[in-house]
């Protein structure tokens, strides 16, 4: 085949795991007794909906006392300000000493701030009587009850109902090595490696199965650094999820698309031959010779390599019978018959007795 250079769009493949973009613990924010599970486990579903109803009778009791308390702070200030409504002109006119109305006016800020703090307990009331009937915060994938109807519940590690995980968009994470890191970095800063405009790479996500998910991503996160633990650094996208195809937890192949190496030379995997030190391809001289000659080979595509050194464009190679080929042995160039560029095909004339085949296979 005769090498020619295009720019070629490259797919980088990744491990990704899926993950809820938003997962809720679902607690009883309460101490009291579950009375009913109100949703079924597993199911979808939505926001402000009840799942769980916790016994109201003690709290309505305490909400009652509570208001009691109000009511008579109320009465307290009423009379409170009463009073000194009647002491001050009298105080004006020296009919009553000073001492006096500097009761009256103590006793009216004394009985406001007491009914300040039954307005707030009243509230507060309120709230934990609201607190008993538990609602989900979002739509999304319940789990299952971790808490029995009848079982009595407190705020803390032991108020822990269900969760919610919301399903729609899902993040796909997957992580990049160091060395992966720096060598895309090196490729990008000598432009065998472009990456499309704010780096905005397409993500198509694939399933165990071989299915390819319809909807694709982007990437929305990059960690800051390297995870101590592992030494990668994580990459997050996130996927759009209307049919809840995609679970939390999946193992999914991740497909970034979008970079292209210019002016990239490939050659067929099974023309690049392994010696000893280093990789090699049988080049067709001017006089129809083959000539060996090392190469440095990049990343797979397909079923070819990338060549990143040791080949210009306009070069022919051979591409069938490679392992056969002597260094200026004859060979026959045979045209291709399909679409495809005319390739240069070694045919032996004859076969060294102590020549050893190499292996072209991916190792």
């Amino acid at each position: 085949m005769t090498v020619a250079a295009h720019d070629t769009p490259v797919t980088f493949e990744f491990v990704a795991q899926t993950q809820s973009s938003r997962e809720v613990e679902i607690r009883a924010r309460v101490a009291g007794f579950l009375e009913k599970r109100l949703y079924t486990e597993g199911s979808l579903v939505k926001a402000g909906q009840t799942l769980f109803q916790m016994d109201r009778k003690p709290f309505e009791a305490s909400l009652l006392s509570a208001q009691g308390q109000l009511a008579q702070q109320q009465a307290r200030w009423e009379v409170a300000k009463a009073t000194l409504a009647r002491v001050r002109p009298l105080a004006a006119q020296n009919a009553v000493s000073k001492m006096d109305l500097d009761n009256a006016v103590g006793e009216e800020r004394s009985t406001r701030a007491a009914v300040l703090a039954a307005e707030g307990t009243v509230r507060t009331e309120q709230l934990n009587l609201s607190y008993t009937t538990i609602s989900s915060p979002l739509t999304g994938l319940s789990s299952y009850a971790k808490r029995q109807d009848g079982s009595y519940v407190t705020p803390g590690e032991s108020g822990l109902l269900t969760t919610v995980s919301q399903m729609d968009p899902i993040y796909v994470n997957f992580s990049l090595s160091e060395n992966e890191t720096l060598k895309y970095r090196d490729e990008m800063n000598s432009g065998h490696l472009k990456l499309p405009p704010q780096g905005d790479l397409v993500i198509e996500v694939v399933l165990a199965d071989g299915t390819v998910v319809p909807e694709h991503g982007k990437v929305s996160f990059l960690a800051p650094s390297f995870s101590q633990n592992t030494g990668t650094f994580l990459v997050r996208a996130e996927l759009a999820n209307p049919k809840g195809l995609l679970k939390p937890g999946q193992f999914v192949r991740a497909l970034a698309k979008g970079a292209t190496r210019p002016d990239a030379i490939l050659v067929p995997q099974k023309a690049v031959l392994e010696g000893a030190k280093s990789h090699f391809v049988w080049v067709v001289n001017a006089e129809g010779k083959p000539e060996q000659r090392v190469v440095m080979v990049g990343d797979w595509h397909g079923d070819d390599w990338f060549i990143t050194q040791g080949l210009r464009a306009g070069e022919r190679i051979v591409i069938d019978g490679a392992v056969r080929v002597t260094p200026g042995g004859a060979i026959n160039i045979v045209q291709k018959t399909d679409a495809a560029p005319a390739a240069p095909t070694a045919e032996p004339v004859s076969k060294p007795a102590n020549q050893a085949d190499s292996s072209g296979k991916k190792p």
